[in-house]
């Protein structure tokens, strides 16, 4: 497509490759309010922090090694990211048709209409939300253990002990869910430029634990133990690590290791308006995150497993990442390792509520999300200010519980989050690849595209989802089963709260919503309305005509 002159000369000061975008984004009925400034490697970059090897494969380790142990994370993490290969490359393919920060919804929208439009939206609200939220507190509780190592007793609060640990992590949390929010509000124009950081530092930090689990600790385990060790910390089975009930039951409770760590990767597809030649750009950073992703999270986790000499301490430990860090590294190797971490994981959650917000802005620049009129503003930096907002605000709600835990401080609404943000997330992304498949050949194909093999691509990637969201809505432990004798309700697993989700919201579908929500808006074809929210006590520009934004 040759570009058009004409929009040369709007405000946002369009080159001729933006021309081109912003003709096929007015094609789908979108103006461009965001600042097109992302390149291919940042869009690229945001879904790649936002998977974040250095967040997911570290805080959710346990759920893995407790159900099925070294041998099953050696295996089970490239088998399960080649199925994931599957939902990107689908989903690859809807971003290079329909480039709109809506991703999944908007997808679903014009492949199926407003009602499943409706509800892919919605459950995306709710992983991305809770993406922001389980990623925000996993860092504070990294940030908790790295300044437990440094004794660090500041203002009445000492680090060093276990006595508020729960409040201690809250707090932390609630000081990164700020920093991100001031980060995706006031440092937009170097958004990009942190999220192509983040790519190097995660390639170097991930090589750096990698040297230093190879060569501090003394001795290392042999590879009969990382690729033939099975382990069963459930409680489930009397501990026994063989026979049908251990291979599918125990090994797909461990699911959630993978699973957690490679989501968001649709961030690609939400930042498609902010992404110079999206049409191709966006469609493979959605799936190149991925594969990146799966290759040097394969390598940490490796690295992890020769390093676990002290499986009797892991154990005790939960089988925690860091109590291997803390049993066989020296104390300042386990420092720089979780310091490496925690750094990743900052950058990974602020990735996220950059992604969040944008789907909050474009679900309320078509009219659903409830206070549309409000959270659909730009403001004068073209940063989604009302949703960034609001994102945030959800974010700290949801986590509010992990203040109470179990008697040992273990926080069991985190990890409540985040199962049910992953259910979430796996369940918007499938949605929109089952109605392309029923579309079949009548399917109209962006540059990015599958051809004939989409047949094959799409029925793995459902059958997986299908699998997975079986497996992450199981007990964990039977504590968590409602009719065991030990039951506590503090080990539940709470995944199944995704269906509740789904249930209210197509309660409000039918009595209301239907009538009001009808798909995607033409923003092209309205007047200039929509006012900037206005950065106080900064007053706009003198002169400045009313409902600038374009």
């Amino acid at each position: 497509m040759s570009a058009d002159e004409g929009t040369a000369a709007q405000p946002i000061g369009a080159t001729t490759a933006t021309d081109k975008d912003e003709q096929e984004l007015a094609h789908l009925g979108y103006k461009q309010e965001l600042s097109r400034a992302f390149s291919s490697f940042t869009n690229f970059a945001i879904s790649f922090t936002i998977i974040s090897v250095l967040a997911g494969t570290f805080t959710n380790f346990s759920f893995a090694w407790n159900n099925g142990g070294p041998a099953l994370i050696a295996f089970g993490w490239p088998i399960l990211c080649g199925f994931v290969l599957l939902v990107a490359f689908s989903m690859s393919e809807l971003t290079s048709k329909f480039q709109t920060a809506g991703g999944t919804y908007w997808w679903a929208a014009k492949l199926g209409g407003p009602g499943w439009s409706w509800f892919t939206g919605w459950f995306n609200i709710v992983g991305l939300v809770g993406i922001v939220a389980g990623v925000g507190y996993g860092a504070a509780i990294f940030l908790n253990a790295l300044l437990g190592l440094y004794g660090l007793n500041v203002l009445g609060i000492n680090f060093g002990d276990t006595k508020h640990v729960l409040s201690e992590t809250f707090l932390l949390f609630m000081i990164i869910l700020v920093l991100y929010t001031v980060v995706n509000i006031f440092a937009d124009r170097i958004l990009g430029l942190l999220n192509n950081i983040s790519v190097w530092w995660h390639v170097v930090g991930v090589a750096a634990i990698i040297a230093i689990l190879i060569f501090v600790p003394d001795h290392h385990q042999s590879a009969s133990f990382v690729f033939g060790n099975r382990i069963n910390n459930s409680g489930f089975h009397g501990g026994s690590t063989g026979g049908p009930f251990f291979w599918f039951y125990i090994v797909l409770v461990g699911f959630i290791l993978t699973m957690y760590t490679q989501t968001g990767y649709d961030a690609s597809a939400h930042t498609a308006e902010e992404t110079k030649d999206a049409s191709i750009s966006a469609a493979r950073g959605v799936w190149r995150s991925v594969f990146y992703s799966a290759i040097l999270g394969w390598l940490v986790l490796l690295a992890f497993l020769f390093a676990a000499n002290h499986v009797g301490a892991i154990n005790k430990a939960g089988g925690t990442s860091i109590s291997i860090f803390t049993a066989d590294l020296s104390s300042a190797a386990a420092k720089a390792v979780i310091l490496i971490a925690t750094v990743g994981q900052l950058f990974c959650g602020a990735a996220g509520l950059t992604s969040a917000s944008r789907t909050w802005y474009a679900f309320s620049r078509d009219r659903a999300m409830p206070g549309w009129s409000l959270f659909r503003r730009v403001n004068q930096r073209r940063v989604p200010f009302n949703a960034v907002i609001a994102v945030s605000i959800a974010a700290f709600i949801i986590t509010v519980p992990a203040l109470w835990g179990t008697a040992a401080g273990v926080p069991w609404a985190y990890f409540a989050i985040t199962a049910i943000c992953t259910v979430g997330l796996y369940l918007a992304y499938i949605i929109p690849v089952y109605l392309r498949f029923r579309q079949g050949d009548k399917f109209e194909p962006g540059p990015w595209n599958l051809g004939r093999h989409y047949r094959w691509v799409n029925i793995g990637a459902m059958l997986f989802v299908a699998l997975v969201v079986i497996a992450l809505d199981l007990p964990t432990v039977p504590a968590g089963v409602p009719w065991d004798s030990s039951f506590d309700a503090t080990t539940v697993n709470y995944s199944p709260l995704v269906l509740l989700v789904g249930i209210i919201v197509g309660i409000w579908w039918q009595v209301s919503a239907k009538n009001r929500y009808k798909g995607p808006v033409r923003t092209i074809d309205e007047p200039d309305e929509i006012t900037p929210t206005p950065e106080a006590p900064v007053p706009p520009p003198a002169g400045a005509a009313p409902g600038g934004a374009t």
